[in-house]
């Protein structure tokens, strides 16, 4: 099958478009979308000037999707003194896996001359996943706790950079299996932060004592997309799943939208449109909320906003250390 654009051959159909592309036209609509995204939510404001740039923040894992939303970002904005990129790496304690991924991180960093930093559990907390996955004292998923670490991580570095907004690397299929979730459970304190990262702290949140503002600059691009165009730049990413995953329930998720959008094209975009308006909705109930200093107070023990005495972070840390 030639490509719908020019005589290669395809390297992909896009069934819920229709569209054939070839690895030139396929890699170009990646960044188009990329691009789109940037200006539609409005990331790079009009007062931003070389002598006033935007400091963004990039959680760069070293797996396929953060490593091509800093690619792209870093050619997007190479030549444009109005931003600044820094990306963050997190060594989570995982022997050989976190290793690898850290080797793809500081190689294409070194690349694309982007500054790069990287933190660790075992600096910050003094804790190691390997360690709190064989100890396990609130009998959770793996995930559980490394979710708590790494958002706790990424925000308050992206505090201490001053930065203006805080990049991740979630992708379309990522942002519909959220969605998904956040619906079944009902949750609409996730669903409203979901929508609009501008919010600030919600309940059982452990943000920093300032909020950056999330971005998510990847979310209108397929993974499979994702990963070809990896695949087609040579981009040195560390695609191997975490030894300790086992996100089942996200599991489940993820293999129904793939059924229901090998079946009906398109599944995940319309999810993701009905789920906005609804998250708004939610978005408005909550603000105030959200925001109100009466519900709202430091964590005895970090001075996170939490709306608990001890933040999850810090509750967590606890049970780890009596173990």
């Amino acid at each position: 099958m030639e490509c719908d654009k020019c005589d290669r051959d395809a390297v992909h159909h896009a069934a819920y478009s229709g569209a054939h592309l070839c690895g030139h036209h396929l890699c170009e609509s990646v960044e188009r979308r990329v691009r789109r995204r940037i200006r539609q939510d409005d990331l790079l404001p009009d007062d931003a000037t070389p002598e006033n740039p935007q400091r963004w923040v990039i959680g760069l894992s070293g797996g396929k999707d953060s490593v091509v939303l800093t690619q792209i970002l870093a050619e997007t904005f190479d030549a444009d003194p109005r931003v600044e990129l820094v990306a963050l790496s997190i060594h989570e304690g995982i022997e050989g896996y976190r290793d690898e991924s850290l080797a793809a991180c500081n190689e294409l960093t070194a690349e694309l001359d982007v500054t790069h930093e990287t933190v660790s559990y075992a600096e910050e907390f003094d804790v190691r996943m390997d360690e709190v996955v064989e100890d396990d004292p609130e009998n959770m998923a793996p995930c559980a706790y490394c979710g708590v670490f790494r958002r706790d991580l990424l925000e308050a570095y992206a505090a201490a950079y001053d930065a203006d907004k805080l990049l991740t690397g979630h992708n379309l299929d990522d942002e519909a299996q959220t969605a998904l979730m956040n619906f079944f459970e009902g949750d609409l304190h996730q669903m409203a932060t979901h929508y609009d990262a501008s919010l600030g702290p919600f309940p059982d949140r452990t943000p920093t004592d300032r909020f950056v503002p999330r971005a998510k600059p990847l979310r209108d691009v397929p993974e499979k997309e994702v990963a070809l165009y990896a695949h087609l730049r040579d981009l040195p990413a560390h695609i191997t799943e975490c030894p300790h995953a086992s996100e089942a329930y996200r599991g489940e998720i993820r293999d129904l939208l793939l059924s229901m959008e090998e079946d009906h094209p398109g599944t995940r975009h319309s999810i993701m449109a009905g789920y906005e308006e609804l998250a708004a909705l939610a978005a408005e109930k909550y603000r105030d909320e959200a925001t109100h200093d009466g519900d709202l107070s430091p964590c005895v023990e970090c001075g996170s906003t939490t709306a608990r005495d001890v933040c999850r972070k810090c509750s967590l840390l606890e049970s780890i250390r009596a173990a």
